[in-house]
């Protein structure tokens, strides 16, 4: 399903420089795929999702927890390059369909890291 956009974003330099070390596998085996993906749906949904975001562009720490590494890796970092690379309109509060997207391309990367 993602394959084109992981072929896009692997063309990407800043994209493509973005891994999970040892530390992120390991929390990650720790808490388990359900858990990563309940933390990513909390970012999407108070981060990147809202209409507005006073810091758009500073929201997603580069470090710090694997879906903030997999946020920049997939675009889903803030609203200037969710609609660059995936086109969801700024300024518009995003729909349930689009947060899942997000979610979802964010763990399926996250998959193929581990």
């Amino acid at each position: 399903m993602f394959d084109e956009i992981f072929e896009k974003l692997k063309k990407s330099k800043f994209r493509s420089k973005f891994k999970l070390n040892e530390k992120d596998k390991a929390y990650i085996k720790e808490k388990g795929l359900e858990t990563i993906k309940s933390h990513a749906k909390d970012f999407i949904e108070k981060r990147i999702a809202p209409e507005f975001i006073p810091n758009d562009g500073k929201q997603t720490p580069m470090r710090g927890h694997p879906v903030f590494i997999a946020q920049h890796a997939t675009a889903a970092c803030c609203r200037n390059c969710i609609y660059k690379w995936h086109k969801f309109k700024k300024d518009v509060k995003l729909n349930e369909t689009q947060k899942d997207y997000l979610v979802n391309l964010i763990i399926e990367w996250i998959k193929r890291q581990i």
